[in-house]
């Protein structure tokens, strides 16, 4: 027995054969054709700016009115149910409310002057 034979027979060359060179060829072709017609990635991911910052501000001083009227009558509606003075705690505090309401929404705009260390929202920042 030679050393290429083995106990069924002949062992199969592991050498490489002319198809597999031709088709290690054919990939890299196709490999070289294909980063060619890809577009070129770009290094640094840039942050785009919002589409529309002014969007998010005008949700943002719509939802402060309506929150200060609502919190002002829910709590205008609990004096009432409370001391029994029915129409007369919710218009004074639907009236509160909807001032606080104009406030904040004068502070958010920039309006008025905040007041340091109390006013300070870092959400207001990104639409500056």
């Amino acid at each position: 027995m030679s050393e290429a034979e083995g106990p069924e027979g002949p062992k199969p060359d592991r050498s490489r054969r002319k198809p597999d060179a031709e088709l290690s060829r054919k990939l890299r072709d196709l490999d070289r054709r294909i980063d060619a017609s890809r577009p070129e990635r770009r290094e640094s991911v840039e942050q785009e700016a919002p589409q529309r910052p002014g969007f998010g501000m005008a949700l943002r001083l719509g939802g402060d009115f309506v929150a200060g009227v609502l919190v002002g009558a829910a709590i205008g509606w609990g004096f009432d149910r409370l001391v029994g003075t029915s129409p007369w705690g919710l218009a004074v505090f639907l009236l509160l409310g909807f001032a606080a309401g104009v406030l904040n929404v004068m502070r958010s705009a920039g309006l008025i002057a905040k007041r340091p260390g109390i006013d300070d929202d870092p959400a207001a920042r990104r639409f500056k």
